[in-house]
C-alpha cells in the first residue's frame, strides 16, 4: 500500500498499474499535473504580492510560488511532504489550493491518524495566526474602527477550521470508504479461493470415493469368483492324473468341473448385472455405494443355488419355483428370508465352503467352539452383522484358495470361536506334502491385502504369517458390538 492507501501494483477494482510512476491511472495522473499547474500559477501570483508588500523583489515571491505549488504532484506518494509545504507557506499568504488538496489528500490516506491530527493542527495555529496578524494590521490602519478584543481571535479561528476542517473530514470519509470497499473485495477474494479449494477437495475426495469404489468392488469379484475358479483348476488338474486308471473317479470330478463352472459363470454373470446396474443408476445421478454389498448378496444367492442344483436335480426344480413365488406360483418367498439372504454370506455357509474343498480333495478340519459342525451361529444364541459374518466368510474362503494355490495336498484346518465382545477364526494349514501334483494356479497377490482390508475397515485385528511346522497361518478377530440377539 502506498502513503495514500492504494496499492502499488494494483489500480482500482483490482485492475494492474497502467499509469507512469506512483500513479495507479493515467487519469490520476492528469488530474495531479491540472492541479499543480494550477496550484503553480495561484502560489505564484500570491507570491509577487507578498514580495511586493515585504518590499521584496517581485521574482522572489514568483519563484517561491513556483517552487511550491508543483508539489501538488507527489500528494500521492508523500501526502506528509505536501502538508508540511503548505504549512511553510502560510506566512507568505500563499497556497491555499495547494493546502487543501494535501490536508484531503493525508486524511485519506493511511498515514497514523496521529500525524494527520497533529499536522492539521499546525496548519490550524499557521492560519490563525497568519489571519490574526494581517486582521490586526488592518484593523491599526483604520483609527475609527474599534472592535471588541474577542472579535480577532475568533474570527482568525473560524477561519482557520473553515479551511482545515471540511477537507480533513472529506478526506477521513474517503478513506474509510475506501478500506471498506478494499476490505470486502479480499473477503470476496478469500471466499473464492475457499470456494475453489472446497471444489478441489471435493473434486478429490470423489476421486477417492471413486478408486476406493472400484477397489472394494475388485476384491468382491476376486473373492467371489477366485474361489471356485481355484477349485475347477484343482479338480481338473486330478482329473487329468485318474483319467486312465480309474475312469469313473474321472468321471466324478468332470462332473464336479463342470458344477464348479456353472457357479462361476452364474456368479459371474449376477456380479456383472449388478454392476450394469450400479452404473446405470450413477449415470442417473442415484448413489451406487452399495455395489459391493449386492454383489456379496448376489453371489452368496447365486452359490447357494448352483450347489442345490449340484446336489440334486428335484432340489434344483423345488429352489426354481420358489424363486417363481413357489410350487404353485402363488406363494411367494417370505421377506424375511429375502432380506436375509440379500446380506451375503453367512456363519452357516462356512460348512458348505468346506464341504467345496473337501470334495476337492483337502483335507480340512472345521471346528467351532460351542456350535457342532454344520450347525448355524445361531444355534448357539449368537448372529452377529451382515458385514461381519460376510468378513468372516471371505477370509476362510480366500484361505482355503490360498492352500489350494500353494500348497496342494496339504491339511488344512478352520477355527471359529465365539468369545466375549468379538468374534475369532483362524485358518492353519499344514507344509506342502512331496507327492502331491501342484495345480498350477496363477497368484495375483491380493489375497492377503484384501482380507486385511476387509478386517481393519470393521475394526478388527488381522495376523498372518508362516507356521514353525513349514505351513502357514491366518488369523482374524472381529469386535462383535454389532451382534444381535
Amino acid at each position: 500500500m502506498t502513503a495514500t492507501g492504494a496499492s502499488e501494483g494494483v489500480g482500482a477494482r483490482g485492475a494492474p498499474v497502467s499509469g507512469p510512476w506512483w500513479w495507479a491511472r493515467r487519469r490520476s495522473a492528469v488530474l495531479d499535473v491540472v492541479l499543480a499547474a494550477v496550484s503553480a500559477v495561484e502560489c505564484a501570483f500570491e507570491g509577487a504580492r507578498f514580495a511586493s508588500g515585504a518590499q521584496l523583489p517581485e521574482l522572489v515571491g514568483v519563484l517561491l510560488g513556483l517552487l511550491a505549488g508543483p508539489v501538488l504532484l507527489v500528494r500521492r506518494r508523500w501526502p506528509v511532504v505536501v502538508v508540511l509545504v503548505s504549512i511553510a507557506v502560510i506566512p507568505a499568504e500563499m497556497g491555499g489550493l495547494l493546502s487543501t488538496v494535501g490536508l484531503y489528500t493525508l486524511a485519506a490516506s493511511d498515514v497514523p491518524r496521529r500525524i494527520t491530527g497533529l499536522l492539521a493542527g499546525m496548519t490550524v495555529a499557521g492560519t490563525l495566526v497568519t489571519t490574526f496578524l494581517s486582521l490586526r494590521q488592518d484593523v491599526l490602519a483604520q483609527e475609527d474602527f474599534q472592535p471588541p478584543m474577542w472579535l480577532l481571535p475568533a474570527m482568525s479561528l473560524a477561519l482557520g477550521l473553515v479551511l482545515t476542517a471540511p477537507p480533513v473530514l472529506w478526506g477521513l470519509y474517503v478513506g474509510a470508504r475506501r478500506r471498506l470497499v478494499e476490505s470486502l473485495r479480499e473477503r470476496a477474494d478469500g471466499l473464492e479461493r475457499e470456494l475453489s479449494l472446497l471444489a478441489d477437495r471435493a473434486e478429490e475426495r470423489a476421486e477417492w470415493a471413486r478408486n476406493e469404489e472400484r477397489t472394494r468392488i475388485a476384491r468382491e469379484m476376486h473373492d467371489v469368483v477366485a474361489h471356485r475358479v481355484s477349485l475347477m483348476v484343482v479338480h481338473a488338474a486330478a482329473l487329468q492324473a485318474v483319467a486312465l486308471k480309474d475312469p469313473e473317479k474321472a468321471s466324478k470330478n468332470a462332473g464336479l468341473v463342470g458344477d464348479m463352472g456353472r457357479q462361476a459363470l452364474t456368479e459371474l454373470r449376477e456380479m456383472l448385472g449388478v454392476l450394469r446396474t450400479a452404473d446405470g443408476a450413477a449415470v442417473r445421478g442415484a448413489a451406487a455405494s452399495g455395489a459391493p454389498e449386492r454383489l456379496a448378496a448376489v453371489a452368496s444367492r447365486a452359490g447357494a443355488q448352483a450347489t442345490v442344483q449340484a446336489r440334486s436335480p428335484e432340489a434344483s426344480e423345488v429352489a426354481e419355483s420358489a424363486g417363481d413365488g413357489g410350487p404353485e406360483g402363488g406363494a411367494p418367498v417370505p421377506a424375511a428370508a429375502a432380506e436375509a439372504d440379500s446380506e451375503g454370506p453367512h456363519l452357516a455357509e462356512l460348512g458348505d465352503l468346506v464341504g467345496q474343498s473337501r470334495a476337492a480333495g483337502m483335507v480340512v478340519e472345521l471346528s467351532v467352539d460351542g456350535v457342532a459342525e454344520g450347525e448355524p451361529a445361531a444355534a448357539a444364541g449368537q448372529r452377529y452383522a451382515p458385514p461381519v459374518e460376510r468378513t468372516v466368510y471371505r477370509v476362510v474362503q480366500e484361505a482355503l484358495t490360498n492352500v489350494h494355490k500353494h500348497a496342494p495336498g496339504a491339511r488344512a484346518r478352520v477355527r471359529l470361536a465365539h468369545r466375549e465382545g468379538e468374534l475369532a477364526v483362524q485358518v492353519e494349514n499344514g507344509p506342502c506334502e512331496g507327492g502331491a501334483a501342484d495345480a498350477g494356479l496363477p497368484s495375483g497377490g491380493n489375497g492377503l491385502v484384501g482380507m486385511r482390508e476387509r478386517v481393519t475397515a470393521l475394526g478388527g485385528v488381522f495376523v498372518s504369517g508362516p507356521t514353525e511346522a513349514g505351513g502357514f497361518r491366518v488369523s482374524a478377530v472381529l469386535p462383535a458390538a454389532s451382534a444381535v440377539s
